[in-house]
């Protein structure tokens, strides 16, 4: 996992349609999407997933689909994204395959370090600074957090929660190989413009820093 990776959250996009946005962000340069939709009925999240996963099609953007592994499986989606309370890792993995991408949010040391008997393709680690768009969460990890979880976890992290222009690059030199945001392109007038400008400044830090250790 190495890049800018988008959750999309649909009340942020405001005039814009989220599959507008979702191309944008795709042309702007964007390695990973995640679909979230915690209110959506199943039959409405299945058809937007698969509107979405076509969009991504052409560019070889993999479509992840948040909590929902019926979704992803009746869409096609390249992986999931779980959290804690959501269907154990073992079982997903199971129904999703060997080849899928799964994620897993830890928001607690203890989540850290039972994800280290797990063959999950990254860790979520979430929020690392408070944000409105996630509010369920435990307690922000800062930059030292996520810098001790680098230094321990045998996984690649994806770093999510308050990200945006003003953080991307600390948090990249902190460890996140792949950072995620959600309001910085949703909420932004022009979604294509601020993922590439989000992208160069995430890869100018890991091009120019030295290889993990």
């Amino acid at each position: 996992m190495r890049g800018l990776y988008l959750v999309t959250d649909r009340s942020l996009c405001g005039e814009k349609s989220l599959e507008d946005v979702v191309l944008g962000a795709a042309r702007g340069g964007v390695a990973y999407v995640q679909l979230r939709e915690k209110e959506m009925s199943t039959r409405l999240f299945v058809e937007e997933a698969g509107r979405i996963k076509k969009i991504l099609k052409p560019f070889k953007i993999p479509l992840i689909i948040n909590d929902r592994v019926d979704v992803a499986l009746a869409c096609g989606a390249e992986g999931v994204h779980i959290g804690q309370e959501d269907m154990p890792y073992d079982l997903a993995r199971k129904l999703m395959g060997t080849e899928a991408i799964i994620g897993l949010s830890v928001e607690t040391w203890d989540d850290v370090l039972a994800s280290q008997a797990l063959d999950v393709s990254y860790i979520g680690v979430s929020p690392i600074h408070v944000t409105p768009t996630k509010t369920d969460t435990k307690g922000a990890w800062g930059l030292e957090g996520l810098a001790r979880i680098k230094a321990f976890s045998r996984h690649p992290l994806v770093a999510i929660g308050g990200l945006n222009e003003s953080n991307i690059r600390k948090v990249a030199m902190a460890g996140a190989e792949c950072v995620a945001v959600v309001s910085a392109i949703c909420a932004s007038s022009c979604p294509e413009a601020s993922a590439y400008q989000l992208n160069h400044m995430m890869q100018s830090v890991l091009e120019g820093k030295n290889a993990p250790q």
